[in-house]
């Protein structure tokens, strides 16, 4: 054996370099896109198909104050009047508390993309379950809002109704509010889960 084939044979293989997925790019940029999209409307609050307030995502986890009615939508402003002497239903100037589903996905979106920048093995751990649970908790934002509003909403037809108000009667039993999630909050679950599972890619790579 000459002499060249005994060094070649003596250099270990080098190792190959990881792809795209073996790096923190992708999973840092799903998650950076999670907690950037609360900044964007989450929820929409119509009143017969109206737009009467929409609510970020940082709102809902923080609490927003109620908008009063404004000078060019009457719809509004009779629906103001109507609930005006009812101490439980918000007004103008009121702010709602915050929805600890919303907030927990939000802390979690951020220590997932924290953990997302670690070189480190538990770091990269961190990510995938800190991932999934943040979407898991906005899936349960979406539940726990649409059980307030089934829960709140014919009791506020009932007391509007017993008032006797005149707006009311204006307006027929055709007044329907509704709280739709906009598709800027879907993005949000999706991107926290495809973080979760770049983060898991990442571990098999490592490996």
């Amino acid at each position: 054996m000459s002499e060249v084939q005994l060094a070649s044979s003596s250099v270990p293989a080098a190792k190959p370099m990881p792809g795209i997925f073996g790096t923190k790019i992708p999973s840092a940029v799903a998650f950076g896109i999670g907690v950037l999209l609360f900044f964007m409307p989450f929820i929409d609050i119509r009143c017969n198909n109206m737009t009467l307030q929409k609510v970020t995502g940082v709102q809902l986890a923080t609490g927003f104050e109620i908008k009063g009615p404004g000078s060019d939508n009457s719809l509004v402003g009779s629906f103001e009047k109507m609930d005006r002497d009812d101490s439980k239903v918000t007004r103008k100037g009121e702010k709602n508390d915050p929805n600890m589903f919303a907030l927990t996905a939000l802390g979690l979106g951020i220590i997932a993309l924290v953990l997302s920048l670690l070189d480190k093995k538990g770091g990269v751990t961190g990510g995938v379950i800190t991932g999934i649970l943040a979407a898991v908790a906005l899936i349960g934002t979406l539940i726990d809002v649409k059980r307030k509003v089934k829960m709140d909403m014919p009791e506020m037809g009932n007391r509007t109704r017993s008032a006797g108000a005149t707006d009311f009667d204006k307006l027929g039993d055709s007044m329907y509010i509704a709280v739709d999630f906009t598709p800027w909050f879907y993005i949000a679950v999706i991107a926290f889960a495809v973080g979760a599972w770049f983060c898991y890619k990442r571990m098999q790579v490592e490996k």
